[in-house]
């Protein structure tokens, strides 16, 4: 990021960098391998940097820690790097009144935007907004003194999507128009099965579910209830003993992350469901209770308004409900589920008709 002698932001450059290497706590920095394994190498973006660095005055939040890094990569490829610079945390300490040394408690005290926190750009952007503040009152610093030749095919790579909550893979499907008719999905599930064997769905193994979805034209609420099948049952596995583990609890709650899905339903007893039994909605759903209601009568069973001890299941908008419904199916001893159980139920009901 290059400013001007006002402190003005007049250029920002910004790519990831392979480092042939773990990537360390992925959930703190947000950058996924898949990103980091299309990104150059140091020696492929050296050149670009060096003549960005060249004649400029470094700056960094405790520069000496990002000195050592830059020195130590350029004099693997054969250069050194002759630098100084200015470092926004010393210069908030004595300038700016900041007691603490992170960038994001020097930032809260001069008023500047932070922006996404263990972002290298944010974090860039609050340093640079730093100096600003102190520009006044800084002398002459000497610029750094770096020559390295551009590399001709030097390119770029950024996040796919910014740091934060990690866009689910099946989010991709959602273009995709759902089909009429219902599909068994016996070959997405065998693709599924041989993806979740390590517990883990590689960049390349999503891409796989993705083509065989779209190969056998299936929607995201088609995927979706395929999911929730998978996973109520690898929940009525667990169960088959009459409990489940921390060890199987855990399990259900990897595999439930990684589809998308709510693991709260199936980690209570399972439910099973048969043709003709009767069934009670309460509480407003996600999608329309009349829709539901269709679900339910094609499937076979009786919708009925109030709950009775011959009710099989009250499906509730939110299982905790304190409805009057929902109070007495407890009594009862009747299952209250989510919607999301009740749509694998549904699946079950379906998958054995």
């Amino acid at each position: 990021m290059h400013l001007d002698a006002s402190g003005r932001r007049v250029d920002e450059w910004c790519t990831l960098v392979n480092p042939r290497r773990d990537l360390g706590a992925q959930h703190v920095h947000g950058i996924s391998a898949a990103d980091a394994r299309r990104a150059p190498e140091f020696a492929g973006i050296a050149g670009e940097l060096a003549a960005r660095l060249s004649g400029r005055v470094l700056v960094a939040h405790n520069l000496s820690f990002d000195l050592r890094f830059l020195r130590a990569e350029f004099a693997r490829l054969g250069h050194e790097l002759f630098a100084e610079g200015l470092c926004t945390m010393n210069l908030a300490g004595r300038y700016l009144g900041a007691t603490s040394r992170s960038l994001a408690a020097c930032c809260e005290v001069a008023g500047v935007p932070m922006g996404t926190a263990h972002s290298a750009l944010h974090d860039a952007r609050a340093s640079a907004g730093l100096l600003a503040r102190c520009l006044d009152r800084v002398g002459d610093v000497e610029p750094v003194r770096l020559t390295v030749p551009r590399t001709l095919n030097a390119f770029a790579v950024q996040r796919s999507h910014p740091h934060g909550a990690e866009q689910h893979f099946l989010s991709k499907l959602v273009r995709l128009l759902p089909r009429v008719e219902t599909a068994s999905g016996d070959e997405y599930l065998d693709v599924l099965d041989r993806a979740l064997v390590d517990r883990h769905l590689t960049l390349e193994e999503q891409e796989e579910l993705l083509e065989v979805a779209r190969a056998l034209d299936l929607g995201l609420p088609q995927v979706m209830e395929l999911h929730r099948g998978y996973l109520a049952a690898l929940a009525d596995a667990a169960w088959e003993d009459g409990r489940v583990t921390a060890d199987e609890e855990a399990d259900l709650r990897l595999v439930a992350s990684l589809l998308g899905v709510d693991v709260a339903g199936v980690l209570r007893r399972p439910v099973r469901l048969s043709p003709g039994d009767l069934v009670v909605f309460t509480g407003q759903m996600r999608e329309g209770r009349d829709v539901w209601e269709s679900r339910a009568l094609s499937a076979g069973l009786t919708v009925k308004a109030g709950v009775t001890k011959r009710t099989a299941v009250v499906i509730a908008a939110d299982p905790d409900s304190m409805s009057g419904k929902a109070d007495k199916a407890r009594t009862y001893g009747i299952p209250v589920v989510s919607e999301d159980l009740f749509a694998g139920l549904l699946g079950q009901l379906s998958g054995s008709a």
